[in-house]
């Protein structure tokens, strides 16, 4: 028997990992890392951290790196070329394990924010658990996500009381602002879709509280009225894509 441990690791901060994910880590044997090019090192950088600060000493463990499959950054079909890579990233994932892991052994994958947000990697292990070629037991730690911190580091509650908070991404929030949802949290979005709703004489007043790179040193927060910031954050956040060469952020947008 083979166990994987997939762990959430928070936003960005080496700290925001739980009790809990730190005593997963001292539990695994190889940690799977997916190399997603020089530009993003720094998202390795945060998992190597983490495991310094938190494993204790003389625990033994390893790294395996591989490349992490590219994806269409503008696909026609967006659910096929979601299934397209985590296919590929599945494949990757079980040539790891049979060839990087000894029976009896843990691996732990490091997940950026939580596992169970807006992430494929709990799909792919159990789909691999399906195929029945491998003998995996597995369990899942969960994280700090980006909503989480992004609340914390503009200080604010989520929600208004009595009311209701929607997750989105932007290509969701691009068909409009839902009906009866007074506040959205919106992930995924690298379309800018904020700035559609920036018209407060078409769209009704709107605030918006964005925040890129949160609990790193390159975080930047923005929040205000969204007709007054909104082109502040479409420049913020094409200079640090220039800068960093990617960016991750998200942000909470409502009815003032």
């Amino acid at each position: 028997m083979k166990r994987i441990l997939v762990i959430g690791i928070g936003a960005g901060d080496p700290d925001y990992i739980t009790v809990q994910g730190i005593a997963a880590l001292n539990r695994v044997d190889v940690f799977f890392l997916l190399d997603k090019g020089r530009t993003k090192g720094k998202l390795r950088d945060v998992r190597e951290e983490i495991c310094r600060r938190h494993i204790a000493p003389g625990r033994v463990h390893r790294f395996v790196e591989a490349p992490s499959p590219p994806r269409d950054p503008r696909p026609a079909d967006y659910r096929a070329c979601v299934d397209e890579l985590n296919t590929a990233k599945q494949a990757v994932f079980e040539r790891m394990i049979a060839d990087e892991m000894k029976e009896g052994e843990t691996a732990g994958l490091l997940v950026w924010g939580d596992p169970m947000l807006y992430d494929s990697t709990i799909r792919n292990i159990e789909a691999l658990v399906a195929t029945g070629r491998h003998e995996i037991d597995y369990e899942v730690f969960p994280g700090i996500t980006a909503v989480q911190a992004l609340a914390a580091r503009h200080r604010i509650p989520l929600n208004r009381i009595a009311d209701p908070v929607l997750l989105t991404t932007g290509r969701k929030l691009a068909a409009g602002f839902p009906e009866g949802i007074d506040s959205a949290v919106v992930l995924l979005d690298g379309e800018d879709t904020f700035g559609r709703f920036a018209d407060s004489a078409i769209h009704g007043e709107m605030e918006i509280y964005w925040g890129a790179y949160l609990g790193t040193p390159d975080e930047i927060l923005i929040s205000g009225r969204l007709k007054d910031v909104a082109a502040d954050i479409h420049r913020s956040r094409r200079e640090a894509r220039q800068k960093h060469g990617w960016i991750m952020d998200t942000y909470l947008i409502r009815k003032a």
